[in-house]
């Protein structure tokens, strides 16, 4: 597998490249943003490596310029700790957020996690699934709706509510979430659930405060409900 390594630091780069290529991937490099999707476009990664302090377009436009044309995973490494940049990160299409210094073991397992629930089918569905007025269109990533709209959803909002119309009328904890979607098996990531559940509120609700079918179960998680018309 091939993995796109983005940072304009040099011995950031090198430092990163050293592990990932000791570990078995290969590693393309960049060090701008016009770097970075040239090679998006070329190369096809499977996955992105993206520091967040690039020169001239930061790392979050650089994301957003990359959502227009791929959904390889990206995974921001920074170092900037921040919540609010960690809620950005997730909001326009990352998969995950690393902050530096890192040890080399938490990069590795990140790293891991995202290859592979990228490439798992219990993730990925194939099959349509339909509830209530919704319906979930696995090739297109799209919702539809009754009334003939439909909306793109980015690979993890459709695997979330995927998972959430599968178990419909059942409450779903975070970490069974985090599980099920991200493939993690810790709970240390649980506001990447509550993130995510409101971007997709927002996209499927007509009230986002007041939400008909993602349904929040105070202290036990998350529920997909079909109401009564």
């Amino acid at each position: 597998m091939e993995i796109l390594v983005a940072d304009d630091d040099l011995a950031s780069v090198k430092l990163t490249s050293f592990l990932l290529e000791d570990a078995g991937y290969k590693v393309i490099k960049a060090y701008d943003a016009t770097g970075v999707l040239q090679a998006v476009e070329q190369r096809s990664p499977d996955l992105v490596l993206l520091d967040v302090g690039m020169p001239k377009v930061s790392g979050f436009d650089i994301c957003r310029q990359i959502r227009r044309i791929s959904d390889v995973p990206i995974i921001f490494v920074t170092g900037s700790g921040q919540l609010q940049d960690r809620v950005t990160g997730l909001q326009i299409g990352g998969d995950d957020y690393l902050v530096k210094p890192f040890e080399p073991a938490e990069l590795l397992a990140r790293v891991e996690t995202v290859l592979r629930r990228r490439n798992s089918d219990l993730v990925n569905p194939v099959t349509r699934i339909s509830q209530g007025p919704l319906t979930l269109d696995p090739i297109e990533h799209t919702v539809l709706f009754e009334d003939g709209r439909s909306v793109v959803l980015t690979p993890i909002e459709f695997r979330l509510l995927y998972y959430l119309m599968q178990n419909t009328g059942r409450v779903l904890s975070a970490s069974q979430i985090l599980s099920k979607v991200w493939g993690y098996d810790y709970e240390g990531e649980s506001n990447l659930v509550a993130v995510y559940i409101r971007r997709l509120r927002a996209k499927i609700e007509p009230d986002i405060d007041a939400p008909r079918h993602i349904i929040t179960v105070r202290n036990l998680g998350y529920k997909f409900v079909v109401q009564d018309r």
